[in-house]
């Protein structure tokens, strides 16, 4: 027998998911964006034997994901195979009584998860239209050394690391150290960066990744004045690359670069990881330190039995058609 519930706090995910595959399924994540001012929504169904759930949210009239702008990703919490599949299926027919609209995003394909969520909201009776909504730039190591992979990268990066590489100091801390994160903050607040939408969630993922010794928090100092900060972690063979920024005032020693290629090696030498990941978006110079681009996907989900998604519906099956004759 499967019962399905709700939530709304997170603790109910302590243990679903263990190991969690990346920063952004561990319940202490979801755990900071309820803190921030997300109010869970957690769909949960149990068999006895197995557990799955989605850490959804209500908002814009329709059901989203729990996650934010720092988020690289969103899948399920559910074992894969079969057993996972069906519970994940029973929480989507049971998420019809909820809401007419269910959209998902960004969803990974390259472990299955887009394909068996499209899969089991389809068979529990919504329209699912899956369209690419952001890419993720990755490095496979492959076993490489460093220096390896170095001597892969463009004659213009290698130029630049020679010329300028000694222009500054490079600190790289494995535990959270305040004053080096008050420096990241006062970095990014004078760099070209837009804005941080919640610096202090930041901070607290940070702290919590630092107790943990996950954290590689990395500045540039030129002539006693850090110049360039970066924020990655380490966990399951996986650097993340979370926020990198420098100061426009010093862009010509290239501190950026330095910084970049001391992370790397650090990650790559000394922590082994078998990939870096760079998140999402399509910014050109990911092109120059990675060697893959993986797709992430929206999941568009409607409950053709609910008259608030007919007019939804209907743009979907205009937009179709439209495509179809061009």
């Amino acid at each position: 027998m499967t019962a399905s519930s709700y939530h709304d706090t997170v603790n109910v995910l302590d243990g679903l998911c263990q190991p969690a595959p990346s920063p952004f399924e561990r319940s202490e994540w979801f755990s900071l964006l309820a803190e921030s001012g997300l109010t869970p929504l957690v769909a949960l169904a149990s068999d006895g034997e197995s557990s799955a759930a989605l850490a959804l949210t209500e908002a814009n009239g329709r059901i989203e994901p729990l996650r934010n702008w720092y988020s690289f990703t969103w899948r399920q919490l559910a074992s894969d195979g079969p057993a996972g599949e069906r519970l994940l299926q029973e929480i989507a027919s049971q998420l019809r009584g909820r809401s007419h609209r269910v959209t998902l995003w960004p969803v990974p394909e390259e472990d299955g998860s887009a394909s068996m969520l499209e899969r089991s909201f389809a068979e529990a009776g919504w329209q699912v239209e899956r369209s690419q909504c952001d890419e993720n730039h990755v490095l496979a190591v492959n076993g490489r050394s460093f220096a390896e992979y170095w001597a892969t990268r463009a004659g213009r990066m290698r130029t630049t690391l020679k010329r300028k590489a000694k222009k500054v100091d490079v600190q790289i801390f494995e535990r959270f150290e305040p004053q080096a994160w008050a420096a990241y903050e006062t970095i990014y607040a004078e760099s070209w960066k837009t804005a941080e939408d919640q610096p202090e969630l930041l901070r607290r993922f940070a702290e919590q990744e630092g107790t943990a010794g996950r954290i590689r928090l990395a500045l540039a100092i030129h002539e006693g004045t850090p110049v360039a900060a970066q924020f990655w972690t380490v966990e399951n063979g996986i650097a993340y690359i979370h926020k990198l920024a420098h100061l426009e005032s010093h862009k010509p020693l290239s501190a950026g670069t330095t910084l970049t290629a001391a992370l790397f090696e650090h990650a790559i030498d000394n922590d082994n990881v078998k990939l870096v990941d760079f998140g999402t978006g399509s910014d050109a110079y990911k092109a120059d330190w990675m060697e893959e681009i993986r797709p992430r996907y929206q999941l568009d989900c409607l409950d053709p039995h609910q008259a608030k998604a007919w007019p939804a519906l209907a743009k979907r099956a205009t937009r179709r058609l439209r495509t179809k004759l061009a």
